[in-house]
């Protein structure tokens, strides 16, 4: 039985960083396609590349990390822990793909697991050890800062570039910010890579560590392989509903702004996966950049019913993984005791 809730994590962590890339593309190519610095078919398969180097490059953060994260029973019980946790966020991604909002992938998972480590708890199993850090470290404190940083600080860095273009004519200033553009997208991906690989690597990190079936020491190259792999097919495969509520539901965008935007959030994804090890959303830092450029103008034009309701489902996403993933847990202890 161990074997089988093993396989059945891997198929489940599979289907999150399939999700995870096919979801947050739109991070990445949304507002390149936007101003036309890139075309969809070259900003998706560029976007591709770059998640699959980064996410390569995660597998040497990832054991820190998982060891960092949250500590799982071992045997039957921790692996339904992390499948309940597993099946509620791919659900609820899903759900916010079909609605066309653009959500966070990591407070989905981390939401997942605490709400399936609280029925473990009523149930009578094991603890889910460090959720409450977790909790605090990965959700309440990225979703109320790292925004709101993305936000300001893309606000005030329009500033310096509108000053420094004053004198140059608007199609050469288009143009330079296209191409800049064009490396962001790049920079936006490669950094999402980065960050979110090290969510699937350290569920199967965890998974592993559960079962028994690996003691620990150097990173298993399968499990860098297989989330590069996943995650670069399912940003091939491209969400583009959120891509179209990013690029033109949420404000408008000139290349020069949605420049800054991208190249500002890419330095605190990769900021936050390299210097601080702190887990930032891909998805909440993009969209608060594009919202801070774009409101640095004279006639911003904020769409203030989509960006209530992305609010809203920011707040809403651990709440609903966590209370999806309680249910599923309960569902699945008499499994786990087998």
């Amino acid at each position: 039985m161990i074997i089988f809730l093993f396989v059945l994590v891997v198929i489940l962590a599979g289907a999150f960083a399939f999700l995870n890339g096919f979801r947050d593309a739109s991070a990445a190519v949304a507002l390149a396609v936007r101003t036309r610095a890139l075309t969809p078919t070259v900003s998706v398969l560029l976007a591709a590349f770059f998640n699959f180097v980064g996410a390569g490059l995660s597998a040497a953060l990832t054991f820190a990390v998982s060891q960092a994260w949250v500590q799982l029973p071992k045997g039957g019980n921790g692996l339904s822990i992390l499948i309940a946790g597993l099946a509620s966020a791919v659900l609820w991604g899903l759900y916010t793909w079909w609605r066309g909002i653009p959500s966070s992938s990591t407070h989905a998972l981390v939401g997942g697991l605490a709400g399936a480590g609280v029925a473990s708890v009523v149930v009578g199993g094991g603890a889910v050890g460090g959720v409450d850090t977790s909790l605090l470290l990965q959700v309440v404190l990225p979703l109320l800062l790292s925004p709101a940083i993305a936000f300001a600080g893309s606000y005030l860095l329009v500033w310096p570039a509108t000053w420094v273009a004053r004198y140059t004519p608007p199609n050469v200033v288009n143009s330079r910010a296209r191409r800049a553009q064009s490396v962001a997208v790049g920079t936006v991906a490669f950094a999402h890579g980065l960050q979110d690989g090290q969510r699937t690597s350290a569920v199967l990190v965890l998974a592993l560590l559960a079962s028994g079936l690996w003691a620990g020491g150097g990173m298993p190259v399968w499990v860098a392989v297989f989330t590069a792999v996943l995650l670069a097919a399912g940003t091939l495969a491209g969400g583009w509903r959120i891509s179209y509520t990013i690029g033109y539901r949420l404000i408008r965008m000139d290349p020069l702004r949605g420049s800054v935007a991208q190249l500002f959030s890419s330095a605190i994804l990769l900021v936050g996966a390299v210097g601080l090890h702190w887990p930032i959303s891909t998805t909440h830092a993009v969209t608060s950049a594009v919202l801070g450029s774009g409101a640095n103008q004279k006639f911003p034009a904020t769409n203030r019913k989509v960006v209530i309701r992305v609010l809203m489902f920011w707040v809403l996403t651990p709440i609903a993984t966590s209370a999806a993933a309680f249910v599923l847990a309960l569902s699945l202890s008499t499994l786990a005791e087998l």
